[in-house]
């Protein structure tokens, strides 16, 4: 069985500067593909929504499990990669699906690097993200 190398998630194109720009290192979603992840494996940052593909890579340095997305910011301050405003939206938006309430996904990222093209993905990237194996 190939060995889970990392992650790959997608993430809206318009906040991708936020990681390879602005030092963002903090990510967060709702908790779905994680039960694998370990520091140190790699989190590819998969651009959604236009120009698609693989943009870059980071390395996982911790990961958290939340029940309140809100104190990600008592934790990470502005290393979070979203603001305050679109974290709330995001959990409304979250809510308006009917999804019950669950854990939030925190993963605190190192030495992220932006590949000079985007590379396109052999598979559809699934809104919930994907394990990358070697």
């Amino acid at each position: 069985m190939a060995k889970i190398v990392g992650v790959a998630f997608p993430i809206p194109k318009q906040f991708m500067d936020r990681f390879f720009k602005e030092g963002k290192n903090v990510f967060i979603k709702p908790a779905t593909v994680w039960k694998e992840l370990k520091p140190g494996m790699k989190f590819v940052f998969y651009q959604s929504r236009e120009d698609t593909g693989f943009v870059g890579e980071a390395k996982i340095k911790d990961i958290k499990l939340i029940d309140d997305p809100m104190e990600v910011f008592e934790m990470y301050g502005d290393r979070v990669f979203l603001t305050r405003e679109e974290l709330r939206a995001y959990v409304k938006s979250q809510e308006r699906w009917g999804r019950k309430k669950k854990k939030w996904l925190v993963i605190e990222l190192e030495d992220v690097k932006k590949y000079d093209k985007p590379i396109k993905p052999k598979r559809f990237v699934p809104v919930g993200g994907q394990y990358i194996k070697e």
